[in-house]
């Protein structure tokens, strides 16, 4: 344990799209070598709204080879099912007693999904950021690889921790947040001013999803939103561009002023193209790996029973931890 311990997630609501790869996943395979992690698939959080059973276990279980086949060692790191491991919904039942109405009514991203999904305002789309507090909390997590959309909630993290220990001692380690620089925030192709969504319904060119045919990747490219001025420039005031370039930077390892060369004289058409071709060439691979794994049921089954059984070591001993803190009775 001399190395520190990241812990991230994400929800099988539906599968990764690039912005997740490029602006995560290809990060996290950068550090692994660096960190102790720990990457969930956080299908309890994925059930604030109403999920197709049949379907949440096929993403769930895609979303297991697709961290896989996009580099992350399933043997150096920890690769979980949420629901697999009790201590999560334990503990964030034991945080709910730590945390207050007035914190969590505070929450933007609870009023924001309220308004989107007002026919289904649960008591878990309220609580969404305890038992995020709980999975950060249980395996006394040092970095937390966050974006500025989850930034609140990480915060609130660190209060309930801070809070805890206060009264109990040292029982939790408060975490920080690890923001990559590179590749951190990649935007929608149909609309370069918001962020890259897998919920994105309004329009299906917007998302790239990692497991899109190739031909349908160049097709949304192609349609990417630019300017009418035809001139290539790495600058805010042209999102539709940078964001494109920030793409192509994030995939080659390039800088500004490389690729700015790169591309310099060139027409739109062209430009895409580019982008396009690289895009689906670090695609390709993924997709490839992800036919692989996807034939060796076998593999894949063990890989869960044994990270499974990792993550509810190692949960255990906090949990069993607070338990004792608290005052619960011994087993």
């Amino acid at each position: 344990m001399d190395k520190k311990i990241i812990f991230s997630g994400m929800q099988p609501t539906s599968l990764p799209h690039l912005g997740n790869y490029l602006g995560a996943i290809k990060n996290w395979v950068k550090e692994q070598e660096n960190y102790n992690c720990l990457f969930c698939v956080v299908d309890m959080h994925s059930l604030t709204v109403r999920q197709e059973p049949a379907v949440l276990r096929k993403n769930s279980r895609d979303l297991v080879l697709l961290y896989i086949a996009c580099g992350l060692d399933p043997v150096k790191n920890i690769i979980y099912y949420q629901s697999h491991v009790p201590a999560h919904a334990e503990l964030a039942w034991i945080l709910n007693c730590y945390t207050y109405m007035g914190e969590l009514n505070r929450m933007t991203q609870f009023k924001d999904k309220s308004q989107k999904f007002e026919n289904n305002i649960n008591v878990g789309l309220f609580e969404y950021p305890v038992l995020m507090a709980a999975d950060i909390l249980l395996f006394q997590t040092d970095l937390v690889p966050v974006g500025e959309d989850q930034r609140q909630h990480l915060e609130l993290s660190r209060d309930i921790a801070i809070r805890f220990n206060n009264i109990y001692g040292d029982v939790f380690k408060v975490p920080e947040p690890y923001i990559s620089q590179v590749g951190s925030k990649i935007m929608g192709l149909a609309d370069p001013t918001k962020k890259m969504s897998k919920s994105d319904t309004d329009n299906e060119n917007n998302t790239i999803f990692l497991l899109d045919d190739p031909k349908r990747i160049a097709s949304k490219i192609k349609r990417a939103v630019t300017d009418s001025d035809n001139e290539i420039r790495y600058t805010a005031e042209k999102p539709g561009i940078k964001n494109l370039i920030d793409i192509y930077m994030t995939i080659t390892g390039k800088s500004v002023a490389e690729a700015e060369k790169e591309f310099s004289g060139m027409g739109y058409g062209t430009f895409k193209e580019i982008i396009a071709e690289a895009v689906v060439e670090e695609v390709s691979k993924i997709q490839e790996k992800y036919l692989e794994l996807s034939k060796n049921k076998d593999y894949i089954d063990n890989i869960i029973k044994d990270n499974t059984e990792k993550a509810n070591y190692l949960a255990s001993k906090t949990l069993n931890k607070v338990k004792k803190k608290i005052g619960f009775a011994a087993k």
